[in-house]
């Protein structure tokens, strides 16, 4: 006889739709980087996710059971093998435990529901006020600049600065990752990798 459905299984009807196949792709279109065995780290963008797996676009090749450790846009840390090879790119498998996997499927199913609902950008989340104004971007080769925040929400930041970093640069803003989205008048609009909390955007931006 089958076991009762357990209320914790119950709600987990999101990652079931995506977990399909063994998991169903979502179509996406998230920047991030990624290093293969050999340590170096890549540009790429994301095509298509599920929990279980990815279809990456790559500026290298990579061979097939490679390990893959990538740092993406909206969801952070993945890790897996490359599974087969695409055009231009990859697709990998994403080894997580099963609450790493929710996660994921909730932030897919959040990023299809915002495509949808052709939600804008910079007006997802309430702007919130910084404790303290001032902080410090960094780029990938290590220069920091100091800025000023414009304004800031849980998913992203308007900073005042001198230099404009080119659009879809990595940065980390504080201790948050993130990426420039656009150029202002007066600097540069930031999208954090992943939502923050408030209380977390004010430790880190400090």
């Amino acid at each position: 006889m089958p076991a009762p459905l357990l209320p914790e299984k119950a709600q987990r009807t999101t990652l079931s739709k995506l977990d399909r196949r063994r998991h169903q792709r979502v179509g996406v279109n998230l920047i991030g980087r990624f290093m293969l065995e050999d340590r170096r780290e890549y540009p790429c963008q994301v095509i298509d996710m599920s929990p279980g797996g990815a279809g990456i676009i790559a500026p290298v090749t990579a061979m097939l059971g490679e390990r893959v450790i990538a740092y993406i846009d909206h969801i952070g840390r993945i890790e897996g093998q490359v599974a087969r090879l695409i055009k231009g790119g990859f697709a990998m498998t994403i080894n997580a435990p099963v609450r790493k996997r929710e996660k994921i499927a909730a932030q897919l199913t959040w990023l299809a529901n915002r495509h949808e609902l052709n939600l804008p950008e910079d007006r997802r989340h309430e702007r919130i006020t910084p404790r303290n104004p001032f902080t410090q971007l960094t780029m990938t080769d290590g220069r920091t600049y100091r800025c000023r925040i414009i304004d800031i929400s849980l998913s992203g930041a308007g900073l005042a600065m001198e230099v404009k970093p080119a659009i879809g640069s990595p940065v980390t803003l504080g201790k948050v990752k993130g990426r420039v989205v656009r150029h202002l008048e007066e600097g540069v609009a930031v999208e954090f990798a992943a939502l923050q909390t408030e209380e977390g955007l004010h430790a880190d931006l400090a």
